[in-house]
């Protein structure tokens, strides 16, 4: 793994995978019949996906991010790359296919947060292991893989042919997911999975993929695979977080915050929990659990605001406001950044 520098503190990470565009408006309780029109608070287009929502938050954290994905050549396309690159991340990794739009979602958010989502697939399905450079993979100290699960155009053994290459030069390589999937997904996914230094899907992903009822005999299904570690998000449960020889997996509580919207809250956490990881030692010891709590501060205060970049301004912000529940973990993360 590549040392940091000081302009980029934890170094480098490669996002490659789903590069999507969300656009939000707020608040929404119907959707008007026929020609009617409801007035919105607010309206937001982000830069979102398991690759590019993570990526964003990264850069805000502290790291210099290479994004790697497809995208359309077309408008959508081009709010993707100004969006992403407005906040310092290096989007030449982007492939433009012409065969289809930017992937993209449209999102009205309900009071409450909730928000279904309207969808398209797009670009991100056709990307291949043609489309991927190795070499910045390699030099990178962290690698994500976001929404395996949609990249149609590569095989499960690509993927883990990419992934096990930057393995092989010292980089850390996580894994997210994007939808439920079923068990035929995991089929596909096990070669990368059991390559990966830590798999973080959501409690509903995770049951969905194995077959599973339980979330502990789920997390025992990949760790058998080989993944070294898994962290999963559980909404307002907060986490579980697991390793071989831990045991039981770990429960960490949810830190509470007035929810304005829930998309990106995965990413958030990704993002944290990575930061985490990087700015720390062994992920088999306590420095595992304090990534989690900062995974959880970064879902958190994503929540807060509307779309996927909402909430996290840098590390030091986010780590003050982890000071107010957790002054030991955020003190700890401190010391290993200084």
């Amino acid at each position: 793994m590549s040392a940091p520098d000081t302009a980029w503190p934890l170094g480098t990470v490669t996002v490659l995978g789903a590069h999507i565009l969300d656009v939000l408006g707020r608040p929404v309780e119907t959707i008007p019949p026929g020609r009617g029109s409801v007035r919105l608070r607010e309206i937001r287009a982000t830069a979102a996906g398991t690759a590019a929502g993570t990526g964003v938050d990264l850069a805000k954290l502290g790291a210099r991010v290479l994004a790697v994905g497809a995208i359309g050549d077309d408008l959508l396309g081009d709010v993707v790359v100004a969006a992403m690159a407005r906040h310092g991340v290096d989007t030449a990794g982007l492939v433009r296919k012409n065969e289809a739009q930017t992937s993209a979602t449209i999102l009205p958010i309900r009071p409450n947060g909730e928000r279904p989502a309207f969808h398209v697939p797009g670009a991100t399905r056709l990307f291949t292991r043609a489309d991927v450079d190795l070499e910045p993979v390699r030099a990178s100290r962290a690698l994500l893989v976001g929404a395996p699960d949609a990249l149609a155009g590569m095989t499960g053994g690509e993927l883990a042919d990419i992934a096990g290459a930057a393995k092989a030069s010292g980089v850390l390589v996580a894994v997210d997911v994007l939808r439920p999937g079923r068990p035929q997904d995991l089929e596909r996914l096990a070669p990368l999975l059991a390559v990966t230094d830590w798999f973080m899907p959501n409690g509903d992903q995770l049951l969905a993929l194995t077959g599973r009822q339980e979330l502990g005999p789920a997390i025992a299904d990949t760790l058998a695979l080989g993944t070294a570690a898994v962290a999963v998000t559980c909404g307002a449960d907060g986490c579980l977080v697991a390793w071989p020889g831990v045991g039981a997996p770990v429960k960490l509580p949810a830190l509470e915050v007035e929810v304005v919207d829930t998309t990106g809250c995965g990413d958030g956490f990704t993002a944290g929990l990575l930061a985490g990881l990087l700015a720390g030692p062994d992920p088999a010891s306590t420095a595992a659990l304090d990534a989690a709590w900062l995974g959880l501060a970064c879902g958190a205060l994503v929540a807060t605001g509307l779309g996927s970049d909402a909430g996290i301004e840098n590390l030091g912000q986010v780590l003050d406001f982890l000071s107010g529940t957790q002054p030991a973990v955020a003190g700890r993360i401190k010391e290993h950044m200084s």
